[in-house]
């Protein structure tokens, strides 16, 4: 993550220091206070360049399931095979027991490429 450098206010240095030695789980413990006390969404709030906070809500990691093969089952087993590098049968069983997850823990890039390619064939594909 790139560090921006950006001027604090004097009156502010302290707590920006305290909140920078701040676990992950206590800032996110924070923001909940901060919501519940103010009545606010951090999310409405900081919007696109939410920083510490967006880190937390953040996924890295995503489990891509197959929800629906669609009419043409043969292109959604092609793309399958191919992504994923299997074998006809085990494509085939994937995409036969719908629901199933065809991946777990794969990049948000490559979780949203595998899914717009299943989409096209004519499935459907939820990121969880």
């Amino acid at each position: 993550m790139d560090e921006q450098k950006v001027e604090i206010p004097a009156k502010f240095k302290d707590l920006i220091e305290t909140i920078e030695k701040m676990s992950v789980l206590d800032l996110n413990e924070l923001v909940k206070v901060f919501e519940k006390r103010f009545g606010v969404s951090a999310t409405a709030v900081a919007g696109p360049a939410a920083g510490p906070v967006a880190a937390v809500e953040e996924k890295s990691a995503f489990k891509v399931e197959l929800t629906d093969a669609g009419a043409n089952k043969i292109a959604i087993i092609k793309v399958v095979k191919e992504v994923l590098g299997l074998g006809l049968k085990e494509a085939k069983d994937l995409v036969d027991g719908v629901p199933s997850v065809l991946k777990e823990e794969m990049k948000k890039e490559e979780a949203e490429a595998l899914k717009k390619r299943v989409e096209e064939a004519g499935g459907k594909v939820t990121l969880k």
